[in-house]
C-alpha cells in the first residue's frame, strides 16, 4: 500500500493556524465563568438554610430548607440585569478578598451569612451577623429576595400539583412579597399564575387573585 502524504498549501495552512490562534486567544481571556454563593444559617427559623449560587451567566442552584433535611439544590435561571447587578456589587467589594463586613459590636444574632466568590482556581469569601456596609447590604438584599422569590414560586406549583386549596394561600403570599418589591424577577410567576387563573378545578377567589396579580405585573414589566 502506498502512503500518500497530504500537503497543505501555504494560505491554507496559514489560514488554519490563524484560526487556531485566535480561538485558544479567546478561550484563554474568557477562562472559566465567575460563580457567586450566598449561604445563610439561622437555627431556629424557617427556612433555616438557604444557599443560592449564581454563574455570571444568570444560570445557578437554590437549595432552600430545614437544617435537618437533606441537601437539595435545584437548578433555576435568572436575567441578565439582575446578574449583573449582583456581580457589580461583588465587585465593589473586591470579590470578598481580605474584607470584613461584619460590625464589630455586640448584636442579636441574625443568622451567618457567607458570601463566596470563586472564578477557576480563585476563590474569596466572607462570613457576617450584620454588616452596614452599602454595597454588601444591597448584596445580601438582592440574595434574600431572590430566596423569597424562589420559595414563593416553589411553594405556588407544589400547591397546584398536591394541595388545591392552598393555591389561594400561595398566591397571598406571592402578592405580600410583590407589594412589597421583595420579588426581583416578578414576570417569572407569570406562566404559573396563568394556570391557575385557566384552571376551572381551582376555587374562583384564587383565579381571580392570579388574574389580577398577573395584570399588575404584565402592566408594570
Amino acid at each position: 500500500m502506498i502512503r500518500r502524504s497530504v500537503k497543505v498549501s501555504f494560505p491554507v495552512a496559514f489560514i488554519f493556524g490563524a484560526l487556531c490562534l485566535f480561538t485558544c486567544a479567546h478561550a484563554h481571556a474568557d477562562g472559566p465563568a465567575a460563580t457567586l454563593t450566598f449561604r445563610k444559617i439561622f437555627k431556629s427559623s424557617y427556612p433555616e438554610f438557604v444557599e443560592i449560587k449564581v454563574t455570571e451567566s444568570g444560570a445557578g442552584t437554590f437549595d432552600i430548607r430545614q437544617l435537618e433535611d437533606d441537601a437539595n439544590p435545584q437548578p433555576f435561571v435568572i436575567g441578565a440585569p439582575l446578574a449583573h447587578d449582583l456581580f457589580a456589587l461583588a465587585a465593589k467589594l473586591h470579590n470578598f478578598d481580605g474584607i470584613s463586613l461584619d460590625v464589630h459590636r455586640r448584636i442579636a444574632n441574625l443568622g451567618q451569612k457567607t458570601f463566596r466568590y470563586e472564578k477557576g482556581t480563585e476563590s474569596h469569601e466572607v462570613t457576617f451577623n450584620y454588616t452596614m456596609d452599602p454595597a454588601a447590604a444591597q448584596l445580601l438584599a438582592l440574595f434574600e429576595n431572590i430566596s423569597s422569590q424562589q420559595r414563593d414560586l416553589a411553594d405556588l406549583q407544589h400547591a397546584m400539583r398536591f394541595d388545591r386549596l392552598g393555591v389561594n394561600d400561595a398566591l397571598i403570599q406571592i402578592e405580600s412579597d410583590y407589594n412589597s418589591k421583595q420579588l426581583p424577577e416578578p414576570e417569572r410567576f407569570l406562566p404559573s399564575l396563568d394556570q391557575v387563573a385557566s384552571n376551572e378545578q381551582l376555587i374562583n377567589i384564587a383565579r381571580d387573585r392570579a388574574r389580577s396579580l398577573a395584570s399588575r405585573i404584565r402592566s408594570a414589566h
